[in-house]
């Protein structure tokens, strides 16, 4: 279909290029950190996505690799498959989607291996001359192939690694002002932990998780041989669940994660001298140098370093572990982004898989999120392999 000029804007300048913002944040002025390949921050499962995006320290499923490699290390199963699908953006145009192929398989007690494919496309983009002609019609795309392992430590105590190779295609090669573009591609990792212990309280059986991930940490990312190589969503997530069995049909789990970007903060530049920064840090560094900096290079200081924080927190009901009901929120400071939101979801667990749905409602008014529904199918191979047997 054909997109307004203001999509392809948006596109091009948005993700492309790297503008610099000088919006003193300090005083309430938007500041955002900006990145390539925001699809990676995405949440693309159902479940985490009816329980306002929290997942770090949830139980483990067949998703976790967004989330948390090390969950599954604690995973039931010797191996299971999920697919996942998410038209975004809505409310700007029809054809943006992201779908995801997650796996895992089993080595022993102790180790696990998992897999994932992430793919987002744009849409379909018009391209035209400088009088306005059609060239050509393109769709922009970009994905992120994953390898992880995962292991337990102790009983208590697992850890997990993942290594992505991650590819993004804008432009199909097309020359923006004159400059020839090209896809960008990185390779990022990801270190994880996960810590889950049984416990009780009031006589009630649950037991609390802990969960921390360090995603996407790698190389910056460039469209063009002339253009300045921009960060990717390097991100730290941080978070922990509480689940209290009720009785011996009804559970239900609370969650908390909190989510922050690695990556520096825009400074403030003098009007006078666009090259001379009055407050903030240069943002030009490496790789590593931006990890430890972005923990306190806020022009506004620590008030601003806070609002960099997002909270995603939710609550998740399980009758007999057959179906489920979840609701949550996230919360992203208006100075950041404004990503403020209400969710709600529930699933089917049956033998072989389980089905969960998820649906969003923006508390912004005309947000692009608004009306997205999500869906995720996982299959427990173990199962399925079990069904066929007994039907044989």
């Amino acid at each position: 279909m054909k997109k307004s000029g203001v999509v392809i804007l948006l596109i091009t300048v948005i993700i492309i290029s790297s503008a610099k913002l000088s919006g003193q944040s300090s005083s309430g002025e938007l500041n955002a950190i900006q990145t390539v390949v925001p699809f990676l921050t995405i949440a693309p499962d159902s479940r985490a996505g009816g329980i306002g995006d929290a997942g770090v320290a949830t139980s483990p499923d067949v998703f976790s690799m967004h989330w948390n490699p090390a969950k599954f290390a604690f995973i039931d199963g010797k191996g299971g498959i999920g697919l996942a699908y998410s038209p975004w953006l809505r409310t700007l145009v029809p054809d943006i989607n992201i779908a995801l192929l997650s796996g895992y398989s089993r080595i022993d007690k102790k180790q696990v291996v998992s897999s994932s494919l992430l793919y987002s496309s744009l849409g379909d983009v018009p391209f035209t001359d400088e009088f306005g002609n059609l060239e050509r019609t393109f769709t922009p795309n970009e994905f992120a192939f994953d390898l992880g392992y995962s292991r337990l430590f102790t009983d208590n105590l697992a850890g997990g690694i993942a290594f992505r190779f991650i590819y993004s295609n804008l432009t199909g090669g097309s020359y923006s002002g004159g400059v020839a573009t090209k896809p960008g591609t990185s390779f990022a990792a990801d270190i994880s932990g996960y810590y889950n212990k049984d416990i009780s309280i009031a006589d009630k059986n649950g037991h609390v998780s802990v969960g921390l991930n360090f995603s996407n940490i790698g190389a910056k990312m460039s469209y063009s041989d002339s253009q300045t190589s921009d960060f990717i969503p390097m991100n730290m997530r941080v978070g922990s669940s509480l689940t209290m069995e009720l009785d011996s049909y009804n559970k239900i789990t609370a969650s908390l994660d909190l989510n922050k970007l690695l990556v520096p903060t825009p400074p403030v530049y003098s009007s006078a001298n666009p090259d001379s920064i009055i407050a903030g840090k240069d943002p030009n560094v490496a790789v590593a140098v931006a990890i430890f900096q972005s923990f306190g290079d806020a022009p506004g200081g620590f008030k601003e370093e806070l609002h960099e924080i997002m909270y995603a927190a939710g609550l998740e009901y399980w009758y007999n572990n057959l179906f489920a009901i979840r609701g949550g929120y996230f919360h992203e400071h208006e100075t950041k982004g404004n990503r403020k939101y209400f969710t709600a979801g529930a699933g089917i667990r049956l033998s072989a898989f389980t089905l969960d749905f998820s649906y969003l409602m923006p508390l912004v008014q005309n947000h692009p999120l608004a009306r997205t529904l999500r869906f995720s199918l996982a299959f427990d191979i173990n199962a399925l392999r079990n069904a066929s047997k007994s039907k044989g």
